[in-house]
């Protein structure tokens, strides 16, 4: 649904349109009619559904370009996307779901994502290119009742399109700017009366957006694959078994970020930034204006992540419901190369940390309507195991800038000099859950519908980083933090120790969860419905797999290895609206969330050493709250159009202990941490707003009658903090995004010219802290002005 919402997706209800043609006039939205979703598990109209969603069909997708997740964000104001490479990335709706700045192993994510009903654990897992979507519905708000534990700020369902039995097919090619090119095909038809088959593919290739003057090439390009089969199944009118299995890849020159300020910090001035690139005559930055999109990285990059698995799903009539198993197995590979220096100095030479996951997951359930009372209830397992094989290794430029220049050692390029640490990471992750969910009609207006889930989880991990070093003897030595190895007291092996040290635990967690809530909605007039939602809901805990800070004696800070599970109160209420016979849609929803013991990002400076040691820890409450309104209408056949809108407020309510922002740490002095109470929490815009139109007119074109039409969307967003706690250097300013399209297309066909970030808006996605606390402040820079063309059949 162009806009992603569920207004949008219902302005033509009730209207159906005479002819294929006139359908193919709103591919912007919808077809017309109602729009059935599985917000609840079951298929209902979505303005029957008492929860606020977005819709978005398979068409907006394809006319819009939104073909992956990142790109949602477009058509959906609270939902935020955020990403460096695959595996850092975070997906948070409302401002809340993901800790932001920090990857771990060993915490998850508050927004689930479903595809076809299999459970994504992980953000990385799901950056694949949309293949063959039916369609996507973004739930917001806790949907821990029957979507599951960690989905504190919502959930993303994905439905692809099953096989048919009639035969049918769909191809689409593009080419634009920067080489982009892009292809999808989809065959389905019948094998037999009883076994039908669709297979799918896509691919996207382009160049990147940002030129590495080291390494002359560019970098931040696409190039992603994606394969889908699935077999679907009746052996009887009442039994329905679908196999699916995908494969998706992408291997892309990948991931880096610009330079794109310095701000002054509380270490000493020849420990910032200006003075430390002044240690090596010769060197500068290639350019101090982010948008001229260049860069000097110096280490390798890559970004390859390759997914996939396969899923049975069982669906069975017995009398008034339905019974559903759904199997799955998914694997994740991560093969990644970073600079973690963010220069084109050898500082960093390697940061490299590959990373295998299989995940398993069974879901069965049992869903019941009859007379008043309709009722879902079901249980769900879950389990994972991720390993993560990893190595970092300085080069000839670390001693220079990474020890103090009081050390005479740091005018020895061979004192830091191929210090590698070796990581072995480990985590065996299982949840178990039972869960229920009643509607009780109790007239013919109300609908009282309480749910609960019970949930027990286990985490088991292990982190092993074994660091060595060259000693002053010429020796590879051991780093340790144990003062009776033998060369403790060696000044290299010393220096070492204080930029970066072995390090071994194995932390654990478990704990049982109850998530409940209580949802009311009334029919006030045919069209128009009132509902209010009291949800209580929780993130499971977790535990830190990137390494602890260290005590006085060099041991790991096990007390801070554990992470509290958060504890979510949640009210919402909403209305949903149709009028003017259905062609205009307005839903509007006010929402109040507070979490406790939020899962926050903490930067730990460990005493008398380098060493930044970024973890989780728990704030103590965080408050989001705001107001939602989707709105649409189609006056005609001809004209549709949308306006999203979101005013989101929200802060720290009590954080005592946060990590000081840049230009409050480092220095002698500085707090060890800072009081962000009443604070900004990060990557939420107060205001968040989408907007479009399209206009048709009956055309013929190669004796072909059609329509020819013009599209419209835009975005925009206002300044949000862009660091875990808010910082003078890291705000990210407002922008507003304009994308237009226009084409011919009849029943079959379509063709057609767009273009993306048409004023070509300069703006960031993020701003990043740098390590080492040197005042540098990095930027992952969106996409420029894009523009080509797209041609699609089916048959």
């Amino acid at each position: 649904m162009a806009g992603g919402s569920a207004a949008h997706a219902q302005t033509a209800a009730l209207q159906e349109p005479a002819t294929i043609e006139e359908e193919a006039a709103v591919a912007a939205a919808p077809p017309s009619g109602e729009v059935v979703v599985t917000a609840r598990r079951r298929s209902e109209n979505v303005q029957d559904v008492p929860l606020a969603i977005s819709v978005i069909g398979g068409e907006t997708l394809d006319a819009q370009g939104a073909y992956n997740i990142s790109r949602l964000t477009q058509l959906q104001p609270t939902l935020q996307f955020f990403s460096t490479n695959p595996r850092n990335t975070f997906i948070n709706i409302r401002g809340i779901g993901a800790p932001f700045g920090l990857t771990n192993d060993g915490f998850e994510q508050g927004v689930g994502i479903y595809v076809d009903q299999v459970y994504y654990n992980r953000i990385a897992s799901a950056t694949l290119d949309f293949v063959d979507v039916e369609q996507i519905e973004v739930l917001r708000g806790p949907q821990g009742t029957l979507y599951g534990k960690n989905t504190t700020a919502g959930a993303i369902n994905i439905t692809t399109r099953a096989p048919s039995f009639d035969f049918e097919g769909r191809a689409e090619v593009s080419a634009g700017n920067y080489g982009f090119k892009q292809g999808k095909l989809s065959v389905s038809g019948p094998l037999s009366d009883t076994l039908a088959a669709r297979l799918s593919l896509s691919t996207t290739d382009r160049r990147g957006t940002i030129y590495n003057v080291t390494t002359d090439s560019w970098i931040n390009s696409q190039d992603t694959l994606g394969l889908r089969g699935a077999l679907l199944w009746k052996p009887a009118e009442d039994v329905r078994v679908t196999l699916s299995g995908d494969f998706n890849l992408q291997d892309p020159i990948c991931c880096g970020q610009v330079y794109a300020r310095v701000g002054t910090t509380q270490r000493a001035l020849d420990r910032q930034y200006t003075a430390l690139t002044a240690l090596f005559p010769g060197y500068r930055v290639p350019s101090t204006n982010p948008f001229d999109r260049l860069t000097d990285l110096d280490a390798d990059l890559a970004a390859r992540n390759e997914l996939g698995g396969a899923s049975v799903r069982v669906e069975w009539d017995l009398g008034p419901g339905t019974l559903t198993s759904v199997t799955a197995w998914r694997y994740w590979d991560w093969g990644p190369k970073n600079d973690r220096d963010f220069t084109g100095l050898p500082i960093y030479t390697k940061v490299n940390n590959p990373t295998h996951q299989d995940q398993y997951t069974q879901e069965l359930r049992y869903a019941y309507e009859a007379g008043k009372l309709d009722f879902v209830v079901g249980g769900f397992a879950f389990y994972q195991k991720n390993h993560t094989t990893g190595i970092q290794e300085t080069g000839p430029a670390a001693s220079a800038w990474l020890l103090a220049p009081s050390n005479p050692l740091s005018h020895n390029p061979a004192v830091l000099n191929g210090i590698t640490a070796e990581n072995d990471i480990l985590l065996k992750n299982l949840s178990l859950a039972a869960f229920g969910k009643l509607n009780w009609h109790a007239t013919d207006r109300l609908t009282i519908s309480p749910g609960i889930r019970i949930n027990y989880d286990k985490k088991e991990g292990r982190y092993d980083s074994v660091v060595t070093g060259t000693a002053s003897d010429g020796t590879r030595q051991l780093i340790t933090n144990d003062a009776s190895h033998p060369y403790y007291g060696d000044p290299w092996t010393a220096a070492q120790r204080g930029t970066q040290s072995s390090q071994f635990f194995e932390p654990n967690f478990s704990d049982w969860n109850l998530s409940y809530d209580l949802n009311l909605s009334y029919d006030v007039a045919a069209d128009v419905m009132a509902y209010a939602t009291y949800a209580r809901s929780f993130k499971t805990g977790g535990i830190n797999l990137n390494g602890v800070p260290s005590r006085a004696d060099g041991t790991p800070a096990l007390e801070v290895a554990q992470i509290d599970p958060e504890k979510v109160d949640h009210f919402e209420v909403g209305v949903k609206s149709q009028f003017w016979g259905r062609r205009a849609t307005l839903n509007v929803t006010g929402f109040w969330t507070r979490i406790k013991d939020f899962q926050a990002s903490v930067i730990s400076n460990i005493s008398g050493s380098n060493v930044l040691r970024g973890y989780l820890a728990n704030a103590d409450a965080v408050r989001v709250r705001g107001i939602e309104a989707d709105f649409s209408i189609r006056p005609s056949q001809r004209l549709s159009a949308y306006l999203n809108g979101a005013f989101t407020d929200h802060e720290f309510v009590k954080f005592v202990d946060a990590p000081c922002p840049p230009e409050l740490a480092g220095g002698v002095n500085s707090p060890a941490n800072c009081d962000v109470s009443g604070q900004w929490l990060p990557g939420i815009s107060k205001w968040a707003f989408s907007w479009g139109t399209e206009y048709n007119v009956p055309a013929k074109v190669l004796d072909r009658d059609g329509q020819a039409y013009v599209g419209y969307d835009a975005s925009y967003r206002s300044k949000f903090s862009s660091n875990a706690s808010r910082s003078i250097y890291t705000d990210v300013d407002g922008y507003s995004l304009h994308n237009f399209r226009a084409g011919f297309r009849t029943d079959s066909f379509d063709l057609f010219g767009w273009v993306r970030n048409a004023f070509d808006e300069n703006y960031f996605e993020s701003l990043a802290v740098t390590p080492g606390n040197t005042g540098l402040i990095s930027a992952q820079l969106a996409d420029p002005r894009t523009w080509g063309g797209t041609v699609r059949f089916s048959f």
